[in-house]
């Protein structure tokens, strides 16, 4: 019984980066010996356990045999008799199939050493084919590393594109995906993610509104612009990304890679008040209009996400800076209006909304110099 550190933890250390999770293959164990040694077991698809003291996660080695389409169509097999090799060689990456063992020997029978330093993401073996997710996990080790020089080898990228071709991709199951696209909103080079899928040809099938040249361009921008903000959310990234699409194209993306409720109506704001912001004219603004748009965007209830939907306008919107600018200054001004001090003057009801309407224009009309009123 052998126990080896394996995966991120030693491609990070070789990096010389910090080594955030730290897992374990045990060679030559059953569950039972484990469980001897007072390790707690917590994996359901196949055995894996947490160390008494560290609980730091220790799997048993395995193999897995493909039995049917897209990511669940494994057979797992794990048993004393499979290897530390064999366990590596099911993995993704050469940079992640390498081990130390517990005096800190390392164990690297694919080449994962030479293809860090060469700055190379490369498969491990043809085995990487059976697994379609493996192709946005490769994308998101690209925006990860790609900061490093790291780039996805020819080989690689050939496979993926047959996989696509194969339709493999087809096959992924829509929670999995949101998975590695919301991890890779915030990698270091996020937009490094939807380029390797585009060229790989999986972004034509998981998100083909972005697949087209132009609307690309504009998605990959508006990411540019959106993580040079600071502390923007993973629902700011993905409202940057679909922004170029119209309003029932992003809600019907949204919805098909079952974003979370929060991200969809981020995403879907953003979309429809940019059409509308386009309309806007600079010179001579309508407080009408903007109030019209503060009321879509739910404002008085929403203060917080309405200035998330700020920033992803500002960065879906370069040319019309001056019309999200008078969004903003309208924002400002008709979110002072107070309720409570117009109820005390004496009105209610529907007298009441009509009187919170006119004061919230009156004092856009102030704020942003219009002649409407």
């Amino acid at each position: 019984m052998q126990a080896y550190l394996v995966g991120g933890a030693v491609r990070d250390e070789l990096l010389g980066l910090e080594v955030k999770d730290r897992d374990w293959v045990v060679v030559g164990a059953t569950p039972e010996d484990m469980l001897a040694k007072g390790f707690k077991q917590v994996g359901a698809d196949f055995p894996v356990f947490l160390h008494p003291a560290t609980r730091e996660e220790y799997a048993l080695a395995r193999t897995e045999r493909k039995q049917g389409r897209g990511y669940h169509g494994f057979t797992v097999y794990s048993a004393p008799d499979v290897t530390l090799e064999q366990d590596l060689q099911r993995r993704d990456l050469t940079i992640n199939a390498m081990a130390k063992t517990e005096d800190g020997e390392l164990v690297d029978p694919f080449q994962g050493q030479a293809d860090i330093r060469n700055r190379t993401l490369r498969h491990v073996s043809e085995a990487f084919a059976e697994d379609p997710l493996r192709i946005l996990r490769t994308a998101r080790f690209a925006a990860r590393f790609q900061p490093l020089g790291f780039t996805v080898c020819d080989q690689t990228q050939a496979l993926m594109q047959h996989m696509v071709r194969d339709g493999e991709v087809e096959h992924l199951v829509p929670e999995r995906v949101w998975q590695e696209l919301q991890r890779a909103l915030h990698e270091r080079s996020p937009e490094t993610f939807f380029s390797v899928l585009r060229s790989s040809g999986a972004l034509a099938v998981l998100i083909p509104e972005l697949d087209p040249q132009a609307s690309f361009e504009a998605a990959m921008a508006a990411l540019r612009c959106i993580q040079g903000k600071p502390d923007t959310t993973t629902e700011e990234r993905f409202a940057a990304i679909l922004s170029p699409l119209s309003e029932a194209q992003t809600l019907d993306r949204a919805r098909a890679l079952k974003a979370p409720r929060d991200s969809q109506n981020l995403a879907r704001l953003g979309t429809a008040l940019k059409t509308e912001l386009t309309a806007v004219d600079p010179t001579a603004p309508d407080s009408a209009v903007l109030l019209d748009l503060l009321d879509r965007a739910d404002l008085w209830r929403r203060s917080e996400r309405f200035e998330q939907l700020l920033r992803v306008l500002d960065c879906a919107l370069p040319d019309a800076a001056r019309a999200v600018d008078l969004l903003r200054r309208a924002s400002r001004a008709a979110i002072g209006v107070d309720p409570a001090e117009l109820l005390a003057q004496g009105y209610k009801g529907k007298a009441l909304g009509e009187a919170i309407h006119k004061e919230r224009q009156r004092r856009i009309d102030q704020a942003i110099g219009s002649n409407h009123l």
